[in-house]
Formats: structure tokens, C-alpha cells, sequence
């Protein structure tokens, strides 16, 4: 009797990780469960900040040439997978170029994007201020000018009248 016992305090653990090891290769995995589909929401974020590459200057969220539903595919087919919003921007970048991007990074030539009107916009209204503030100034009226007195007219035709004749 003390032996079976002993035996079955042995084995107690053994049942118990077969008994587990059987639930969980007999349990569904969760794996096997299909994702949930993309929403046309979610795939048109992403289009948003890319172009058409038919159209030129029309975003891919609101292009409905064929070239653009099958980007769309591919940005569905890339969500599905679990990529993130900036790997299928980085994916179409590496295979069409920059020119795909509808806003251009902030660096290199495309800062130039970003600078010309942050620093244009308040320069031009720092010239318009100082354009108004003159335009509004009364201008002094102009001092008369010193007329010559009548020995000086006559000196200076004395002078013209031997020049020329």
C-alpha cells in the first residue's frame, strides 16, 4: 500500500503536465483565428500622405484610377500583415521615389518646403507694416528752394551767353 502510494505521488506531476500539454494542442490556437478586415478608414489614412502615380498632385485616398485601387489593395494587404503607417510610406518611398510623398520630409531639399514660408510669411508681413506705416506718415511739405538773387541770374547769362555765342 505504501508503495502504490508513493508511486502515485511520483506520477501526480507527470499527469499533470500531460493533462496540460494535452489541453493546449487540443485548444483552437489563436493564430488560426482571420484577422479582422482593414476598413477603408484605415487604408485611407495611410493613402492620404501619398500621391497618385497616374494623376499628378491628387492624393491616393481620394484617386479612383486603377493604379490607385491597387495601391490601396497593397496598403490593405500591408495592414493586414500588422506593418505600421510609416513602413508602407517607407515601402512605396523605396519603390516609386519621393515624388510619391504628398508632404515632403523636413530635411535636404524638402526644408526648404517647410522654411521658405515660416521665414517668408513673417518677413513680407514685417515689410508691409513698415510700407503702411510710411504711407500713413504726412509728408512734410517741401522747402522752398533758395532762389538765386538778381546779380547771380545775371552772372549766369553773362556766363551762357558766352558759352554759346
Amino acid at each position: 500500500m505504501r508503495g502504490s502510494r508513493l508511486l502515485v505521488f511520483a506520477f501526480r506531476p507527470i499527469l499533470l503536465v500531460w493533462a496540460l500539454a494535452v489541453l493546449a494542442v487540443t485548444r483552437p490556437a489563436g493564430a488560426q483565428t482571420p484577422p479582422p478586415p482593414v476598413s477603408d478608414d484605415e487604408v485611407n489614412r495611410v493613402a492620404k500622405n501619398l500621391y497618385c502615380p497616374v494623376c499628378e498632385n491628387v492624393p491616393l485616398d481620394v484617386c479612383d484610377t486603377p493604379a490607385c485601387i491597387q495601391w490601396k489593395e497593397e496598403i490593405r494587404a500591408m495592414l493586414a500583415e500588422g506593418r505600421s503607417e510609416n513602413e508602407i510610406i517607407d515601402f512605396f518611398v523605396t519603390r516609386y521615389g519621393m515624388r510619391v510623398l504628398a508632404v515632403p520630409p523636413p530635411q535636404g531639399i524638402g526644408l526648404g518646403v517647410w522654411l521658405i514660408p515660416a521665414l517668408g510669411l513673417p518677413a513680407a508681413g514685417l515689410w508691409l507694416a513698415l510700407r503702411l506705416a510710411r504711407w500713413r506718415r504726412p509728408t512734410p511739405p517741401p522747402e522752398p528752394s533758395p532762389e538765386p538773387s538778381l546779380d547771380e541770374n545775371a552772372r549766369m547769362l553773362d556766363r551762357w551767353i558766352r558759352e554759346h555765342w
